[in-house]
């Protein structure tokens, strides 16, 4: 008896704010172990919301990293490389033009994703994480040009949406760069929860729902700093729980601090730290709108669920 070696997959997932790298072996089925992993903050869409486009500064710090990572995949054995974009990528005037850039210089096809693919691989790569969950689920993905919303049941998705609510740009209408001054964040706060009573549809509005579960930068933060963290670490964030009075407390720690003293914070990226306030509003304005006082936190997402369609495409007749 022999065992078969491991199928070597990557994904990249190129966001609105950040890209991310994941190298794993597939084992057996869709069981795979982590051979690398990491994620820059390359701010894509910075100013895509008053142009249009995106910028040349963005776009060539992005084309680097996903450059860097390709290779970093084709180093370490990689048979297969995907690349996913999202709505930076999908929304800005250049966007297309912008994917054939990267594929003339990384030598590999980019997967310019709809808002209803990224919601549903997302909610795949966070199932895989997390596990059977009973009863309804509602996961959102706050990114840095928009936020997913999917509501599911057992392997069944009831209502999806993707919402041009994104903390980049977010974030250049409401800079923070002192301390947080309650009135403006209540300007911000009223009007991410407005877009959600207006924007989502009215399943998620309504959903009476067992587990919310939150992905992304904003959320693993927020647990990260929960824990104490000194040093990320993604196995003691997988599966955090956050209530809303500690969210209320790390919102109210954050707020006290000048964006150059939030960069300086254990696991808070000096590239979130303009970021994080949106994001807290984001995250509370979703507890009150599904009328729920705890999330779960994930640390899987999309390019987990990217991996899994990598898996699945390999192994289809």
């Amino acid at each position: 008896m022999f065992s078969l070696p491991a199928m070597r997959l990557s994904t990249i997932d190129v966001g609105s704010n950040t890209v991310r790298l994941l190298v794993a072996d597939v084992l057996d089925g869709a069981t795979w172990r982590v051979v690398d992993q990491d994620q820059t903050i390359t701010r894509l869409g910075e100013g895509l919301a008053r142009s249009g486009a995106l910028g040349e500064t963005p776009m060539a710090r992005t084309l680097a990293v996903v450059r860097g990572y390709v290779e970093r995949g084709v180093r370490l054995g990689a048979r297969d490389i995907r690349i996913v974009a999202t709505s930076a990528v999908r929304e800005a005037s250049n966007g297309r033009a912008f994917a054939a850039a990267v594929e003339q210089a990384t030598g590999r096809r980019v997967d310019v994703v709809s808002g209803e693919a990224e919601a549903r691989l997302t909610l795949r790569g966070v199932r895989h994480g997390l596990g059977a969950l009973a009863g309804p689920v509602l996961v959102f993905d706050i990114g840095g040009g928009s936020t997913e919303y999917v509501l599911a049941e057992d392997d069944v998705i009831r209502s999806m949406a993707s919402l041009r609510l994104g903390v980049v740009p977010l974030a250049e209408r409401f800079p923070f760069p002192g301390p947080v001054a309650e009135p403006r964040y209540r300007e911000l706060y009223d009007e991410v929860r407005a877009r959600l009573e207006h924007e989502l549809p009215e399943p998620i509005r309504t959903a009476r729902v067992a587990h919310l579960v939150g992905t992304a930068g904003t959320v693993t933060t927020l647990a990260a700093l929960d824990l104490g963290l000194h040093r990320y670490d993604p196995e003691r964030v997988q599966g955090h729980r956050l209530d809303r009075p500690i969210i209320a407390r790390l919102a109210a720690r954050l707020g006290a601090h000048t964006v150059a003293e939030r960069a300086a914070l254990p696991c808070l990226e000096p590239g979130r730290a303009d970021l994080i306030i949106p994001g807290i509003a984001i995250v509370m304005a979703t507890l009150d709108q599904i009328g729920v006082e705890t999330l779960r936190v994930s640390e899987f997402g999309l390019r987990e669920g990217v991996l899994m369609d990598a898996i699945e495409g390999r192994r289809a007749p």
